[in-house]
């Protein structure tokens, strides 16, 4: 067995008494009872990872809006809208949407099998790096759907007023439209029209646009980036990692990321805002550009003066986080040193041996996942039983951020709004399972003052294959004890806001309505592998090389969901003080 494979094993025996008291644990918590796959939330998550101009965020369950903010976590029901002149990308999991500007996007349904996508007007071009067996990628429009049927690039344009032309890329994509059901092979183009009937003809190959151009630039970014070989190509933000930051190889650890220009006294999860997202609750939003990927996967480490990354395993499937931090507080703790009669919320980052237990509700087969996807070659011991306060945590003493409850609960800055605490106090402290406080409604806003924008018509969105999924459940809510939340009604502008985006949006989704297609014509389906992450000299295991010769696509390890020409052993390092990169920055 490798050396991988054991450190696997030994991880889930470690963490088995974790899994087991969790249910007793959430318990506590006031959690919900299970809902379907045991009320687990999905395993992924989307980044907006650009907001360039007036990007207009409405978060699911919300009939206002806001300015969007880069490294906002984007799930299931979220909506976003460009401005004239903007553009936004979403990366989720193997796959990159792009938004031209004047572009309204429903992300409709997104867990760990569905991409669903819907589009009232603009121009969306969607990049699959990869579309493993048994997971959907779908676009829908008022004229119809789009059905990734193979990894490509595929570019929607909805004009209210002429259809809906769809340009395939590379790969292809079934088309589904009243009667109408085809298939686009790559290098073809279609334009639909009408609703009721649909009719669909061939046209012309478009060329390329400034659009098409700068998502071509974005997709050559993430087939070239360095840091591939340390960090899984499904996390999202990846790819920022060689711009901002360079590797090195720890003893403890294996692979270690610095970021680069970081401020004297910088720590992980001091600089950014907290928001309130479904169905995970309270979810860090991270300032720096490359802040994403190691704020909600692996975990940090205070190697000498230094803090670095430490991702977790390469060939596993990572498992989203909201933040992998614990919280601090207690009755001492708040009352000792309360800012206003308001208390202090204080969280510290979670080092590379400590377990992290979910404020939300999930299962214990999701709280392995989480721990294990997110550490690498490193086991965790140093704890004693489910009881968070009897674990001994790495960084406590050393990394706890606190600001006033005000500004915890409302997603304001933390950075500037940072409250001392002493040793003393933080020896009078405990680690508890979230703050006992309620979000204040700009929270599920990233901070941001919500702003209702007058009713305009709806362009209803239809022939959808999937249907849409019901509102999401909400998360464990704070214990009773917290303070009620704002009224929605006026709620108060948060300093330094971005003005609200010019466009007057609908106030509800795009209407979707299902409608169950023909079958398709049978398409061959082309193995394949990631395009960012093809390693032809690594040889493929048995049963991947039966696949392959019957013509399907190779899959994953026969051990579990495991990428296939993973790298088997630790890379050498980059060194910091030769690295043209860290000298630039």
């Amino acid at each position: 067995m490798n050396k991988e494979g054991s450190t696997r094993k030994i991880l889930l025996l470690l963490l088995l008494p974790v899994i087991l008291a969790a249910p007793l644990w959430a318990q506590d918590q006031g959690a919900p009872p299970d809902q379907g796959d045991n009320g687990n939330p999905p395993s992924r998550a989307a980044r907006l990872s650009v907001a360039d101009g007036n990007v207009s965020l409405q978060p699911s369950g919300e009939t206002d809006w806001s300015q969007a903010t880069v490294n906002f976590t984007v799930t299931t029901g979220d909506r976003l809208y460009t401005d004239q002149g903007a553009r936004a990308e979403l990366e989720a999991g193997p796959c990159a949407v792009r938004m031209s500007a004047t572009t309204d996007l429903t992300v409709v349904n997104f867990n760990d099998q569905i991409l669903q996508l819907g589009v009232g007007q603009g121009s969306l071009r969607v990049t699959a790096y990869d579309l493993p067996n048994g997971q959907t990628l779908e676009i829908d429009t008022p004229n119809g759907a789009v059905i990734a049927q193979s990894p490509g690039s595929y570019r929607v344009d909805v004009d209210p007023n002429n259809g809906t032309r769809v340009v395939a890329y590379g790969g292809s994509v079934q088309i589904t439209a009243g009667d109408v059901n085809q298939i686009l092979e790559s290098g073809q183009a279609v334009q639909l029209v009408g609703t009721n009937p649909v009719q669909a003809s061939g046209i012309g190959f478009p060329g390329e646009d400034g659009f098409d151009q700068w998502c071509d630039s974005r997709d050559s970014r993430v087939r070239n980036f360095r840091s591939a070989q340390y960090v899984s190509p499904y996390v999202p933000g990846a790819e920022d990692l060689d711009q901002y930051g360079a590797w090195q190889e720890v003893p403890d650890y294996g692979a270690v990321w610095y970021p680069s220009g970081v401020a004297a006294g910088w720590v992980p999860y001091r600089f950014g805002h907290w928001a309130w997202v479904e169905p995970w609750g309270w979810t860090w939003v991270e300032d720096e550009p490359w802040g994403f990927a190691p704020f909600h996967y692996g975990r940090w480490a205070l190697v000498g003066s230094a803090w670095g990354w430490v991702p977790g395993p390469v060939a596993v499937r990572p498992v989203f986080a909201p933040a992998l931090v614990a919280f601090v507080g207690g009755g001492g703790f708040s009352i000792g040193i309360g800012v206003g009669g308001l208390g202090l919320a204080a969280w510290f980052p979670l080092g590379p041996r400590d377990p992290f237990i979910p404020w939300y509700h999930a299962s214990p087969a999701y709280i392995r996942e989480v721990n294990v996807t997110n550490v690498r070659n490193v086991t965790i011991t140093n704890y004693t039983n489910i009881n968070v306060t009897n674990i001994h945590y790495a960084y406590r003493d050393v990394g706890t951020t606190a600001v006033p409850g005000n500004v915890f609960r409302s997603g304001q800055a933390v950075g500037r709004a940072a409250v001392r605490v002493t040793p003393q106090q933080l020896a009078n402290a405990q680690v508890i399972a979230h703050p006992a406080m309620a979000p204040v409604r700009t929270a599920a806003f990233g901070g941001r003052a919500p702003a209702a924008r007058p009713v305009a018509k709806a362009q209803p969105v239809r022939e959808a294959r999937l249907s849409p999924p019901p509102a999401p459940a909400r998360a464990a809510q704070p214990p009773a004890r917290a303070a009620a939340p704002a009224p929605a009604a006026k709620p108060a502008p948060v300093e330094g806001a971005a003005p609200a985006a010019r466009y007057t949006p609908p106030s509800t989704p795009p209407r979707f309505v299902t409608k169950t297609p023909p079958p398709a014509r049978d398409v061959p389906f082309t193995a394949h592998e990631p395009a960012y992450r093809q390693d032809p000299g690594r040889p493929l295991e048995p049963q991947q090389e039966e696949n392959l010769r019957q013509g399907k696509a190779a899959g994953p390890s026969k051990d579990r969901e495991v990428l296939p020409h993973a790298p088997k052993s630790q890379p050498k390092s980059e060194s910091r003080s030769n690295s043209k990169e860290d000298k630039k920055h």
